[in-house]
Order: structure tokens, then C-alpha cells, then sequence
């Protein structure tokens, strides 16, 4: 993999605020660009990968393609980016070996498609000489029992801040991306 180029972090305080990070970022997305995806359950994948699709102006409905392991999601004629790229939405939790990601066959539309991996770090990197790696922490709750605090699975609350830490490896994202001042005002 290529060096590490630049490191964004945020904070966002809700859901609303995960998707219209992703929906900036997707807007300046290309065809054969590589996106992995990093967090514990719930902290959002789905969700930022949910705007990316919109920046990138692809078909609505992005689901989380944990049992088929790939969705494509088509690029809109009509939408906000006519003739940009696909979406190839790919889950590689129960993926443990380059020879399985290499069996889902991400070669062959990478090039002509926006590639985003949920649970790709150490599996997708071969791909791609760069790529963005994007990792979405949620807050610990205190808890008696563990030492620094355990995870608050309340899935259902969409206002809980997340970090989001976004980092460029090669040549491609050899500078940051320009983003709206107030997503990137807490950098």
C-alpha cells in the first residue's frame, strides 16, 4: 500500500451530519477510486456509504449488502452527476482471505466504478494504489465493569456524536479534498 498522504478528523452529532460528510466526500469521488470503510457495529458505515451514493448520484436504497457481500448501485441519468460512476457496495466482514476477495471479482469494475469496502482494512488494499480509508468511532458509555468504558449499542439513537477519521493514501489522493468549511471546521 502507498504512504499515507493527509488525515482528516471530525466529529458529527447525528446521523444527518454521517450522511452529508459522505454526501460532500461523494462528491468529488471518481470512477476507479477505493474507499474502505472501518468501525465497530453501528458507528455508521451504512449510513456515510448511504451519502456517498447520493454525492456520487447513484439509484437511492443502499442497504448494508451483508449477506449478498456486493451491491451495485447504478449511476442516475437524470440525477445530479449524469455518466459518473457506479457504486460497487461491498461487505468483506466474512471475507478472510485475498483469495475470497479476489473470488468476489472488485477487479474487474473497479476502474469504472466508486469501490466502498465495510470491513476492507487488510483485505482490499492489493487493489488499489490509493484509496481513502475512512474509520467511524462511536462513544463509549462508562461502565463499573470495563476499564475506559464499553460500547452503547442504542442503535436507535441517531444523535449520538461519531469521529470520523478520513486518511489519502497515494498518488490519487496526494492532497485533501476541498470540503465544505463547516464539515471540516473541526479538523
Amino acid at each position: 500500500m502507498s504512504e499515507q498522504q493527509w488525515e482528516l478528523s471530525l466529529t458529527v452529532q447525528s446521523a444527518e451530519e454521517t450522511h452529508a460528510l459522505a454526501a460532500a466526500l461523494g462528491g468529488v469521488l471518481e470512477a476507479g477510486d477505493l474507499v474502505i470503510l472501518t468501525g465497530e457495529l453501528g458507528a455508521g458505515k451504512t449510513t456515510f456509504t448511504q451519502g456517498l451514493g447520493e454525492g456520487l448520484g447513484v439509484r437511492a436504497g443502499i442497504i448494508s449488502p451483508t449477506f449478498v457481500l456486493v451491491r451495485i448501485h447504478p449511476n442516475l441519468p437524470d440525477g445530479p452527476r449524469p455518466g459518473g460512476p457506479d457504486l460497487v457496495h461491498v461487505d468483506a466482514y466474512r471475507l478472510e482471505t485475498a483469495a475470497e476477495i479476489d473470488d468476489i471479482d472488485l477487479e474487474n469494475t473497479l476502474d469504472s466504478t466508486v469501490t466502498v469496502v465495510e470491513w476492507g482494512r487488510g483485505r482490499v488494499e492489493h487493489l488499489s494504489d490509493s484509496l481513502l480509508d475512512v474509520e467511524l468511532h462511536r462513544p463509549l458509555r462508562p461502565s463499573p465493569d470495563a476499564a475506559g468504558g464499553v460500547l452503547d449499542f442504542d442503535t436507535d439513537d441517531d444523535d449520538e456524536p461519531r469521529t470520523i477519521v478520513i486518511r489519502g493514501f497515494g498518488p490519487r489522493w496526494a492532497e485533501q479534498p476541498l470540503l465544505p468549511a463547516a464539515l471540516k471546521g473541526n479538523s
